[in-house]
């Protein structure tokens, strides 16, 4: 019987996984967004959490990696779930009422609860300088939400929430990505996901998309499917707090995705951010590039 892939410290291919994921989450965000003012948002999730999940199943089967969906820590997957429904929900039902990239700027706290979290639950050391860009990055998000640019109402609190949520939720996939395949832990999250949007059948209103629609829904299955297992192999390659400031690339794809499907061209206010954002990135992959060849050098 092979064995899990242990958990390591492969910070570039973390860094390539977590910029990969960023861009596809941003792409299912773009869909869903579209089809939201069209249907309830518990319809979508659970079409979409449908399809995506037999997408899963069809991909592991095909690739001789069935077994792999073979969860060894219900309470662990029970606990991941439950918080990626809640923050899932929250993020798009804040994508109804938000801009695309507002919203997804909000999200951007999730770096800086990951940091504030690694530490005290994971045992990662966090020093100064990966604090300090984490910050920089933060500080990014705050120049594009200056004042004029989002009203501070209660929908500015859902992207907010959701982002909170997907910090514990990342915290859990780097302590189980041990002892759990990246199959199993996303199929298991999908199929909770799916269950709560089929929950709300009893309450409101769904409506039968057309076949439009029906493609928009498998696209943004295929790229939510592929956002989270490369987020899920990003956690498993690197340490959270150090790959999880990457997730400020979906920023980039944000805008690249506004100007080409919408025209907006951002000001000067969100590219001065965007570097920002770009430079914290940067730094904290230069900080661990040159960590990691000072330890070669040691052990030589």
């Amino acid at each position: 019987m092979s064995s899990l892939v242990a958990t390591r410290h492969a910070p570039l291919p973390g860094i390539l996984c977590m910029v990969a994921g960023s861009a596809c989450l941003t792409l299912n965000d773009a869909l869903m967004k579209w089809l939201t003012p069209h249907y309830p948002i518990g319809e979508l999730v659970f079409l979409r959490g449908v399809m995506a999940l037999c997408l899963i199943v069809g991909v592991a089967w095909l690739g001789g990696r069935a077994r792999q969906l073979r969860v060894r820590s219900v309470r662990i997957q029970l606990l991941r779930g439950g918080v990626m429904m809640v923050s899932a929900m929250m993020f798009i039902t804040g994508l109804r009422y938000l801009p695309l990239a507002e919203a997804v700027a909000i999200a951007f706290t999730g770096p800086l609860f990951i940091t504030a979290m690694a530490s005290p639950l994971l045992g990662e050391r966090v020093g100064w300088r990966r604090w300090t860009a984490v910050l920089m990055g933060f500080a990014g998000v705050l120049v594009m939400l200056r004042p004029g640019g989002v009203s501070w109402t209660w929908a500015a609190l859902l992207p907010l929430g959701a982002s909170l949520g997907a910090a514990i939720r990342d915290i859990i996939t780097r302590r189980a990505s041990a002892s759990e395949y990246s199959l199993a832990t996303l199929a298991f999250s999908t199929a909770m996901v799916s269950t709560a949007g089929l929950s709300t059948w009893l309450v409101m209103d769904w409506r039968v998309p057309d076949l439009r629609d029906l493609g928009l829904l498998a696209g943004a299955a295929v790229f939510l499917g592929s956002a989270h297992f490369l987020l899920i192999e990003a956690f498993r390659f690197a340490e959270a707090a150090m790959v999880a400031p990457f997730k400020y690339s979906s920023l980039l794809w944000g805008l690249v995705l506004g100007f080409v499907v919408w025209g907006e061209w951002p000001d000067g206010w969100t590219l001065a951010g965007a570097g920002l954002v770009v430079t914290s990135g940067l730094y904290i992959w230069w900080r661990e590039r040159r960590g990691a060849q000072r330890s070669r050098r040691r052990s030589m």
